[in-house]
């Protein structure tokens, strides 16, 4: 199979550099509404079969052009959200966007047993995650796009590639609306095919001033 994992269109919390992972979230920028109306045209080549979104709004509402352009109904999967942000959710001080790099690089480099200050652990990251993709795999379907977020796609789909290290995303930005498409699946392994870091709709699409940690280089 091969799978398209769309980081969402920017929100608020993205321009102001917030660490926002609660459920269910803000909803986009104008400029993240753009973004989620540039993929249909980026997309149509693709041949997906089936869209996917997190329990998010954010995610819901960068899927929407997608979805009518294919005539598709997407499928929410809580697990595909955000990494939970826990005692630094809504903050955007230095100390706390550290903790939160810091807590996901130590997943990245295998220390999978240590938990966000105040939620989820490395473990209980990638078993929701995971499970998130065998649900996605139960379809069948030869292409399918998932909309999830960041901080989850740079972590999991590095993990997760046996042709890359797994602290392959950390040193990668996924900007709004980049893409991460691997191909395989869990019982065979998965395999990176194209890590597209930016905007798929061009540089237009990009804000170079917004403080977004999730997106940038860990």
């Amino acid at each position: 199979m091969r799978l398209l994992l769309i980081r969402h269109g920017q929100t608020p919390a993205n321009v102001h550099g917030i660490l926002d992972a609660e459920v269910p979230g803000p909803g986009l920028t104008e400029l993240g509404q753009q973004q989620a109306e540039a993929l249909p045209t980026a997309l149509a080549a693709r041949g997906i079969e089936r869209l996917f979104v997190s329990s998010m709004v954010r995610t819901q509402l960068t899927a929407a052009p997608l979805a009518a352009a294919l005539g598709l109904e997407p499928v929410v999967l809580p697990g595909l959200r955000e990494i939970e942000a826990g005692d630094t959710q809504g903050k955007s001080d230095k100390v706390s966007v550290q903790t939160y790099i810091a807590t996901v690089h130590g997943w990245s480099q295998g220390d999978r047993t240590t938990r966000m200050p105040g939620a989820e652990s490395g473990t209980e990251f990638f078993e929701r995650y995971d499970d998130a993709v065998r649900q996605i795999e139960s379809t069948g379907v030869s292409v399918a796009a998932a909309v999830s977020h960041g901080a989850a796609i740079r972590t999991w789909a590095s993990a997760a590639a046996q042709n890359t290290p797994d602290e392959f995303g950390t040193e990668r930005h996924l900007e709004n609306t980049g893409i991460v498409e691997l191909e395989g699946s869990s019982e065979d392994g998965w395999r990176l095919v194209d890590w597209e870091g930016e905007p798929v709709g061009g540089e237009d699409l990009i804000d170079r001033t917004a403080q977004d940690p999730t997106g940038e280089r860990f």
